[in-house]
């Protein structure tokens, strides 16, 4: 493979135009423009690559197997620009994996700067070694973008849950009106999933990102053929990962992992969760944003929502598009679920068969969560909306309520049967539901018609909500969900920048 200047170097032709087998994201719109679109692009995931054979050399250096004026020279000729991405996109058509025309690029770089250090590229090291610590180094770097805006919609959902702590709405149960609730207590169900998610992210972004270390076949045969006929087995096994572990922040592996795919496994698993948790806040959004419900409102600007056809329409974009992420994720972490199922110590297509699956993931829920702060802190709530719906059934909402209070008077069947009448003829005449009731036989003399309204005002009925808002905003979520331990921080931090000697 060519450096970058010592061929045709464009990407772009001549008029500007985006070249036809570019992915820009035009039928992806909720990652396009997004930090952690650019953070699992081909660039980022040849630096990636990059980065992780300048890693090993310092590694060797470490270990005393690779001089340390070697390792130097490869770090500095390891940078993504000065390599043609398309070329080796291309090139790996011959060899069904992009490692093999990246190695030779490299090579042609380092011969160009620092003939001495050729033969220390890539040293006793196999093409998924580097492509699957590039791939845990992506990784990385999208989830530190991912959890920081998770946890800007949690603060914002925070906000929210305390400030609507008592705001009745209706709950809806399969698609209808069911019993009141609270808005506060909607928002901090939300919450929780978004922390859940948080929760799941950070685990693995500490201990379940590993580096990938196993040569040909997962014996470290090539690495120790080049240690030494002297050195010690541990040295291999244990010194040389642990290095290699710590020049690039990632995780020590108990075994090299060529054919064990459970990092990338759980990896889309939480991805997927992620996706889903966010997935069920547009979801719920695009439900209370109909015309005929109107109880939220997604923030606006210029152009927002807008349609081809009809100028009146303002369309939930942000909800819709989060959506879409989240109906995705699953399917592709699916995906990298099957791959479990690999054969002997390198798959045929199993293993190739994980990475645009795995970037999809990374890069829909990334997008998912940078559209999800954009939604969660300009959502508007329409209290008085919310009050109008909660009018629509007549008081019918609060009929659990007022079928529970009645038992004590007339049984719990009779009051139970009543209610269910009462409530038919009160839908058929539509008339409200006390009025119903005040007229029943069962209840002259009994009940009257200040208590009926008392126990069929919804804003009676809301149960424990405001409780258990208060509960899930005031108890401690733990170090991982609400503040990081220091070395959560410190290895989501780490993978921002690779280290350089």
């Amino acid at each position: 493979m060519t450096a970058r200047g010592d061929g045709p170097s464009h990407v772009r032709p001549p008029d500007g135009r985006t070249p036809g087998h570019l992915d820009v994201g035009l039928l992806s719109p909720v990652r396009a423009g997004t930090a952690v679109e650019a953070a699992v692009g081909d660039a980022a995931w040849v630096q990636a690559m990059l980065d992780a054979e300048a890693a090993l050399a310092r590694a060797q250096a470490r270990c005393g197997t690779v001089p340390a004026a070697a390792a130097s020279a490869i770090t500095a000729a390891a940078r993504a620009e000065r390599l043609d991405v398309r070329r080796l996109a291309l090139a790996a058509r011959e060899t069904a994996n992009p490692v093999v025309a990246l190695i030779g690029a490299l090579t042609e770089v380092v011969a160009a700067e620092a003939p001495g250090a050729v033969e220390y590229v890539h040293r006793g090291s196999t093409s998924q070694d580097v492509f699957d610590t590039g791939a845990m180094l992506v990784s990385a770097r999208a989830l530190r973008l991912i959890v920081a805006d998770l946890r800007t919609v949690a603060e914002a959902l925070t906000g929210l849950a305390g400030a609507h702590r008592d705001t009745v709405m209706a709950g809806r149960t399969l698609a209808t009106q069911a019993v009141p609730t609270t808005f506060g207590l909607k928002a901090a169900g939300w919450r929780q999933g978004v922390l859940d998610s948080v929760e799941r992210l950070e685990r693995i972004a500490v201990d379940g990102l590993p580096v990938s270390l196993g040569g040909a076949a997962g014996t470290l045969a090539g690495y120790a053929q080049y240690a030494g006929a002297d050195a010690d087995d541990e040295a291999v096994a244990g010194d040389l990962v642990a290095a290699f572990a710590d020049e690039t922040g990632l995780a020590v592996p108990r075994l090299p992992w060529h054919a064990l795919r459970t990092p990338v496994a759980d990896l889309g698993a939480a991805l997927a969760h992620t996706a889903g948790a966010l997935g069920k806040i547009a979801a719920d959004v695009l439900v209370l944003a109909r015309t005929e419900i109107g109880e939220v409102t997604e923030p606006g600007g210029a152009g927002r929502g807008a349609s081809s056809a009809m100028p009146h329409k303002r369309n939930p974009v942000l909800a819709t598009m989060i959506r879409s992420a989240a109906l995705q994720v699953p399917a592709l972490a699916g995906v990298l679920a099957q791959c479990l199922s690999t054969e002997d110590e390198r798959s045929a297509g199993v293993w190739h068969t994980e990475w645009q699956p795995l970037r999809e993931c990374l890069r829909l829920t990334g997008g998912a969560a940078r559209t999800a702060v954009e939604l969660v802190c300009g959502l508007t709530v329409h209290p008085e909306r919310m009050r109008a719906n909660l009018r629509a059934t007549g008081g019918r909402i609060a009929s659990e309520r007022a079928a529970a209070a009645l038992t004590p008077v007339l049984g719990r069947r009779a009051a139970r049967e009543l209610l269910t009448r009462a409530s038919s003829r009160a839908a058929e005449t539509s008339r409200p539901l006390a009025e119903v009731l005040a007229g029943a036989p069962e209840l002259e003399g009994r009940v009257g018609p200040g208590r009926l309204a008392e126990l069929l005002d919804p804003a009676a009925g809301t149960g424990v909500a405001g409780a258990l808002v208060d509960r899930a905003l005031a108890a401690p979520a733990g170090p991982e969900k609400e503040h990081p331990s220091e070395k959560s921080k410190m290895t989501l931090e780490s993978h921002s920048n690779t280290r350089r000697i």
